[in-house]
């Protein structure tokens, strides 16, 4: 029953979402994900991705790396130095990959970001911005996503990195200060000015945190 009802919310998402100049799609799998975005990113682009479980959970991570495209990589460098002009990279590149932590049923997009190359990237710089998106970080409203990102997105985030920050221990956001926080920077984006730029890929599975 729950993908029926999937399926029924993802119309409502995807006019929601044209209605803010944005293009979404539907799929039921993983599978149907990756062919999806594989169709939209032409071969031959130079491609990057913010920190996502999602984009490496339907293996577009991996079909990009082994396929014919420029990738802006992150993850393969080994200084600093070396992390941070490859990150000034990704914005002018021709195709960002990233999800969201949460999105409301009328196609706000909803972000918190911590070293804020991600969220930077999706308000400027890459020519079109590509999301994969499970059905589980739908929310139905701005107030809804908000807590969502705080409390689910982001305390689940926090456990994969070596960091002493609250929603760490606890679980639960409780709007620390800490010096490692992972919420530094909140974009709400609630329409593009640039037609064309966000591709919006919904799929029927649960997928990120």
């Amino acid at each position: 029953m729950i993908k029926k009802r999937n399926r029924l919310l993802a119309d409502r998402v995807i006019k929601g979402l044209e209605s803010r100049n944005m293009t979404g799609y539907f799929t039921e799998t993983k599978e149907d994900a990756l062919k999806k975005a594989l169709e939209l990113i032409p071969e031959g682009s130079t491609i990057s991705w913010g920190g996502s479980a999602s984009v490496t959970e339907i293996g577009l991570r991996d079909a990009l790396l082994n396929g014919n495209y420029t990738v802006y990589n992150r993850d393969a460098c080994t200084t600093p130095e070396e992390k941070r002009e490859m990150e000034l990279k990704t914005y002018d590149c021709d195709y960002f990959l990233c999800s969201t932590n949460a999105m409301t049923e009328d196609g706000i997009l909803v972000n918190i970001d911590g070293h804020s190359n991600r969220v930077s990237a999706i308000a400027y710089g890459p020519r079109h911005v590509v999301m994969i998106v499970g059905m589980n970080k739908i929310a139905k409203d701005v107030d809804s996503a908000l807590s969502r990102a705080r409390n689910i997105a982001a305390p689940v985030n926090a456990q994969r990195f070596p960091l002493d920050i609250p929603c760490k221990i606890n679980g639960s956001c409780v709007d620390c200060k800490a010096r490692d926080t992972i919420c530094c920077e909140f974009l709400v984006t609630r329409y593009s000015r640039h037609a064309n730029r966000f591709h919006i890929i919904l799929v029927n599975e649960d997928l990120g945190f």
